[in-house]
C-alpha cells in the first residue's frame, strides 16, 4: 500500500502555532521547520499540554530526549515493506521541507515519531508523524522544533498543559487467552521445539484494563520514566510504554543495538537478587535463549556495517521488576551501502542507510520473535491467537538525516478510540527447557509495569 497522509483542518492549539493541514507527501506547499535553543524546560513529560494519546509524542531516558505534540504531518503505510515504505516517504518528505536549524545536533530540525506493526498482516500497519512542535534537551542543551506549512512571525511558546488526570478504578480481564490456555499454548510449544522444528519462540500474552476514567496518557508517561528511568518511555500513535530493549541506534555512523532475552524476577531483597543475578548469568536455559537472540540480531546487522563488535559474554541488566541478560552490539555503518533514498539537503554524505531502514532490516529479531524467524513467528501467529498489532515492533524516531533511535515495542500497553480500554503485553522466550508455569509467572512479572503505571 503506497504512504499517504492525513488530511482536514485542526483546530488551533495553545502551542503558540497556528493551526495547520497534514501536508501530503510529495506536495508542492513546504513544511516550514524551526529549531531555536531554549531554556531547560524542566522535566519534559510535563510540558505535554494534553491527554489525548494520538497527539502526543514521547522518547525519553533518564531525563534527556524528545516530546512532541500535535500532527503537522503523517504517513502511514501497511503489508511486508511498511517500515522501508515509510522511509522512503520520509525522504522524500524532508527534500521538499524548509529548514532553520540554530542548534544542529541530533534530534534536532524536522524529527518524525514512529511506530510499526510486529506482523505485515497486522490491520495496525505503520506510522510516522512530525509533530506541530517537539522540545528535547541533551547533554545539557534543550531546543524547541516547530513545524508550519507558512511563516506567522509569532514566536514559539510553550503551552500551558491541562492537568493530569488519573484513571481511578482500574480492572483487569484475560485477554485473546486465558492464563490456563496460555499456559497449554506454551507446553504445546515446547512439544514443537523438542520435535526439533524451531529452537525458540517467542510467546506473548495480552490482557485487557479497564479504567474508571479515560486514560491520561500523560498520567502514564510520568509514573513509567518515574519507575523506569533506565528504559525508554514512549508513546506513538496510542502506543506507550517503557522499553529496556534499544533495535538499533544510528548517530554520525554509528550503530549501536542492546539485545536482552534470559529474565529472572526480582524479589526486594538486594541479597537475594545479588544470587538471582548470579544464578541467571549461569542458567542454560536462559544462556541458549539470549545465545539466539544475538546471533540473529549480529546476522541482520552484519551486511550494513563496515565492522562490528560482539561482547564475549552477556551482562545483567537490573530493572525493578525483573533482571535481564542484555548483550551491547556496535558497529559502523558501511557508508558505501546502497540505500533506496536520499536525504539531500541535510544528510553528511556517506552515512549509508537510515535509522529506519537500519530498523526495517532487524526486525523481528529472535528476541521477539524466535529461530529461525520464518518458521518461529509462523507457530507464534497460531499459538498466540491474536494480532499483536504494534507491540514487540519497533518505535522510535527519525531526524532529517537518517539518524534516530528505534527501540522494541516492549512492556507497553494499546490505547484505543475507547480510552478507557487498554490492551497490555508481555512476552517470554521459550525454549525445549521452558516450563509453562514458569513462563506464565515471567510474563507476569512484565505486565507489572503497565500496572504500576496505571497505578
Amino acid at each position: 500500500m503506497p504512504p499517504s497522509s492525513s488530511s482536514g483542518p485542526r483546530p488551533a492549539g495553545r502551542d503558540g502555532v497556528p493551526a495547520l493541514r497534514p501536508v501530503p507527501v510529495g506536495a508542492e506547499a513546504e513544511l516550514l521547520v524551526r529549531t531555536r535553543e531554549i531554556a531547560d524546560p524542566g522535566d519534559l513529560a510535563a510540558l505535554l499540554p494534553s491527554a489525548d494519546p494520538t497527539q502526543t509524542f514521547s522518547w525519553v531516558r533518564r531525563g534527556d530526549g524528545l516530546v512532541g505534540w500535535g500532527t503537522a504531518l503523517r504517513i502511514d503505510t501497511s503489508g511486508p515493506d511498511r517500515i522501508r515504505e515509510a522511509d522512503t516517504a520520509w525522504a522524500r518528505a524532508v527534500a521538499g521541507m524548509a529548514v532553520e536549524d540554530e542548534v544542529a545536533a541530533t534530534g534536532t530540525g524536522p524529527v518524525a515519531f514512529g511506530s510499526f506493526a510486529f506482523a505485515p498482516s497486522s490491520s495496525a500497519g505503520g506510522t510516522l508523524v512530525v509533530p506541530r512542535v517537539v522540545v528535547g534537551r541533551r547533554e545539557g542543551r534543550a531546543w524547541m522544533t516547530t513545524a508550519t506549512t507558512l511563516p506567522d512571525g509569532q514566536e514559539p511558546r510553550l503551552p500551558e498543559p491541562e492537568p493530569v488526570r488519573t484513571p481511578g478504578r482500574v480492572t483487569y480481564a484475560d485477554g485473546a487467552l486465558t492464563a490456563q490456555e496460555w499456559s497449554s499454548a506454551v507446553a504445546e510449544v515446547v512439544r514443537r521445539i523438542t520435535a526439533g522444528e524451531v529452537s525458540k519462540v517467542v510467546m506473548a500474552r495480552d490482557v485487557v484494563a479497564r479504567t474508571e476514567r479515560e486514560v491520561d496518557v500523560r498520567h502514564l508517561l510520568g509514573r513509567l520514566a518515574e519507575s523506569y528511568d533506565w528504559c525508554w518511555t514512549f508513546s506513538v500513535d496510542g502506543l506507550v510504554g517503557a522499553t529496556p530493549e534499544l533495535l538499533v541506534r544510528r548517530e554520525k555512523g554509528l550503530a549501536a543495538s542492546r539485545v536482552l532475552a534470559g529474565t529472572i524476577r526480582r524479589t526486594g531483597d538486594d541479597a537475594d537478587d545479588l544470587r538471582h543475578a548470579a544464578q541467571l548469568a549461569r542458567s542454560s536455559k536462559d544462556l541458549e535463549e539470549h545465545e539466539f537472540a544475538v546471533a540473529s540480531l549480529v546476522r541482520a546487522l552484519r551486511p550494513y556495517c563496515a565492522s562490528i563488535n560482539v561482547p564475549d559474554a552477556p551482562f545483567v541488566l537490573h530493572l525493578p521488576n525483573v533482571m535481564h541478560l542484555a548483550t551491547d552490539i556496535t558497529g559502523v555503518v558501511d557508508g558505501a551501502f546502497g540505500h533506496p533514498s536520499t536525504f539531500p539537503a541535510h544528510s553528511p554524505g556517506g552515512l549509508g542507510p537510515s535509522s529506519l531502514s537500519l530498523a526495517a532490516a532487524l526486525h523481528p529479531t529472535a528476541a521477539v520473535g524466535g529461530t529461525p524467524t520464518a518458521e518461529a513467528t509462523a507457530i507464534l501467529r497460531e499459538a498466540e491467537a491474536m494480532d499483536r498489532r504494534r507491540y514487540a515492533g519497533p518505535v522510535g524516531w527519525i531526524g532529517h538525516d537518517g539518524d534516530g533511535e528505534w527501540g522494541i515495542g516492549l512492556r507497553s500497553g494499546e490505547i484505543g478510540a475507547d480510552r478507557r480500554r487498554l490492551r497490555l503485553f508481555a512476552g517470554c522466550g521459550v525454549v525445549a527447557a521452558s516450563d509453562p508455569g514458569a513462563e506464565l509467572a515471567e510474563a507476569e512479572a512484565k505486565f507489572e509495569v503497565m500496572r504500576t503505571a496505571l497505578g
